[in-house]
């Protein structure tokens, strides 16, 4: 089974191109699966059914996964299963019938307007190199909402006037409005701290202190040093930023398809659960229009 998806994760990369990430989390969840297949005899998979599945997910839930990473390893099988299907390598789909258990709904976490004007106006030493990059790094993830993955992929080259030009989830291009500070920030770093760490005249804009192009996990290590010294009473990730982004912009009257597209969300439903946390807009709506409030 392991040749079958191999064959899958092709078809994932060259012909709906995942990203590495992607394929990663859905090779794990399948091989995981396999894991389990392999300890009960099983190896054909014909001989996949209900049964199967269901004794399955009771390990995982013996196992107390979170109903959230049990639904995506659902997920993963099922469209593993419905490639297979599709292409004729086996007679049923044994996933089709099986219910994603529902994710228990957490609200994103929020830094409020005030604290985040504030760090990003106090935190950096622009005399230093290193913490102009900082700074332009942390203002384009709360102006344009971008994920650290779509951060760290930007080139000089995708920097439009006022825009970004962002390769999101599955090699999707869209373009993300920069705001003036974001701008002043990052034409300031590029214009002078980036001159000073840019060793091997790479293209990506943000640069680790080596001056090679800065990782995911890099823009992690740089936020632990701010959040030591800024956010020491909250639990703060650089996810952070973009949900802080949607939810302040609906505060201040967005709309909810505008944010949708800002943030690159093909499902409206993905946008929607800034709306429980944007409760100053809509105490402001209320206060407004109700004739008795």
């Amino acid at each position: 089974m392991i040749r079958l998806l191999d064959t899958y994760l092709e078809y994932l990369k060259y012909q709906k191109n995942y990203s590495d990430n992607t394929l990663q989390a859905y090779a794990n969840d399948i091989r995981i699966f396999f894991d389990y297949l392999n300890r009960e005899g099983i190896n054909n998979p014909e001989h996949i059914d209900n049964r199967v599945l269901r004794s399955y997910l009771m390990v995982l839930n013996s196992e107390k996964r979170k109903r959230k990473t049990i639904a995506r390893k659902i997920t993963s099988l099922r469209g593993f299963f419905r490639f297979l299907k599709k292409n004729n390598l086996i007679n049923n789909n044994p996933v089709e019938n099986v219910k994603i258990p529902k994710a228990e709904k957490r609200l994103p976490h929020v830094v409020n307007e005030v604290e985040m004007f504030d760090f990003l106006e106090n935190s950096f030493d622009l005399e230093k190199p290193l913490e102009q990059r900082d700074k332009a790094i942390f203002e384009v993830l709360y102006s344009s909402g971008l994920r650290v993955s779509e951060l760290i992929s930007l080139e000089r080259g995708m920097i439009e006037d006022s825009y970004l030009r962002v390769i999101g989830k599955g090699n999707k291009e869209r373009v993300a409005p920069l705001g003036k500070k974001a701008l002043d920030a990052v034409n300031f770093y590029v214009n002078d701290g980036r001159k000073k760490i840019d060793r091997n005249k790479t293209v990506k804009l943000f640069l680790n202190n080596n001056g090679g192009p800065l990782t995911a996990r890099g823009v992690r290590y740089i936020l632990n040093k701010y959040i030591q010294k800024y956010f020491l009473k909250q639990k703060i990730s650089p996810h952070v930023f973009r949900h802080s982004f949607a939810t302040h912009l609906l505060n201040n009257g967005a709309d909810l398809r505008t944010v949708q597209e800002l943030l690159g969300h093909v499902n409206l439903s993905s946008t929607q659960i800034y709306t429980h946390v944007s409760k100053n807009r809509i105490m402001q709506v209320y206060n407004q229009a109700h004739p008795r409030a």
